[in-house]
């Protein structure tokens, strides 16, 4: 298993904080949760049904013809690679490792590149894997790019894999009003802008025959009765999506000028999250974890990524905490 951020638990034992104390910033989901209404007792009583309205609020929200429900995109990218031969693999990196693991898992040839060395190098792959928005990296890709590069993988039974797990915050950036074309697959998280991780629910934007196969490989009941209920409500909460993005928007410059202003030179970041390639990384993540306030350190490249605080008391004890860290650091 792949390490992730969101180990709260496991760091309220090593440390000896309370969960309820820490200031948790290791992951990148919202911390702007969409308010849950209470599900009705129909919910959690039957079995999931396909019309329930959920694909038709989802088409709409993602502006794609055909789509799937899948328990969070993680459920895709280990499902695609068990749906292809043997083949050569492109991945960004650095970036979500379990797209690279997947691919390898399943025992095709991976290789990782930077966006734009993977790029150039595109002709040697059978597929692609890009994460726009990148996390941590925050590169983007311009939508000529992305389609061009679709257009040279496709006739030869290509794939171009596009995990947009951050791009609701910029919908104006997202491939998945393009996904029915061959080829090209779109992956979207529910939890990230919704603040509704444990949902564990996405969808995959791509042409109706990779969708037959892909539910063909997931089975039946993709996602909970409870799940469907509420994403249906949320995807169609278009009030509340126009003040969240106004919020992440906001929230993710904050975040930027508070660990520019603490002396962490900008990397990369996108509105969910900042990256900071530092070689202090670990002792910073260290330092600060004794605050009680967690990050998620990479170790390669030597880094850490900040989520974002929920409130003004949340950005005033993480720019505390940073003053304190970088001072320890350099006594």
């Amino acid at each position: 298993m792949l390490e992730h951020g969101g180990r709260l638990l496991r760091a309220a034992r090593t440390y000896d904080i309370a969960p309820s104390e820490w200031l948790d910033l290791s992951t990148g989901i919202s911390p702007f949760a969409w308010p849950v209404p209470e599900v009705p007792a129909s919910a959690w009583h039957r079995l999931p049904e396909d019309d329930d309205g959920l694909i038709e609020t989802a088409r709409d929200y993602y502006d794609a013809s055909h789509l799937l429900p899948v328990a969070g995109s993680q459920a895709a990218i280990q499902a695609l690679p068990r749906m292809r031969a043997h083949s050569r693999v492109g991945v960004i990196a650095p970036g979500y490792a379990e797209h690279a693991h997947a691919w390898r898992a399943a025992g095709h040839g991976v290789e990782t590149l930077a966006a734009d060395a993977l790029l150039s190098a595109h002709e040697r792959f059978d597929v692609v894997v890009l994460i726009h928005p990148n996390n941590p990296g925050g590169e983007r890709f311009e939508r000529a790019t992305l389609l061009a590069l679709n257009c040279a993988l496709a006739p030869r039974g290509g794939w171009l894999v596009v995990d947009e797990a951050f791009i609701d915050a910029t919908p104006h950036d997202s491939l998945c009003d393009a996904s029915d074309r061959e080829g090209l697959i779109v992956l979207r998280s529910v939890g990230k802008f919704f603040g509704l991780a444990g949902a564990r629910a996405g969808f995959v934007c791509a042409s109706p025959e990779l969708i037959g196969r892909l539910r063909e490989t997931l089975g039946p009941w993709t996602l909970s009765g409870p799940t469907r209920w509420a994403l249906r409500h949320a995807l169609a909460d278009r009030p509340w999506q126009a003040t969240q993005r106004e919020r992440l928007l906001a929230a993710g410059e904050r975040l930027r000028r508070v660990l520019t202003d603490a002396g962490l030179a900008p990397t990369a970041g996108c509105a969910f999250f900042q990256w900071r390639r530092d070689p202090r990384a670990a002792a910073l993540h260290e330092a600060l974890a004794r605050c009680g306030i967690l990050t998620r350190l990479f170790e390669q490249p030597a880094s850490l990524r900040f989520g974002l605080p929920a409130d003004e008391a949340g950005f005033e004890r993480l720019a505390s905490g940073l003053a304190s860290a970088l001072s320890e650091d350099a006594a």
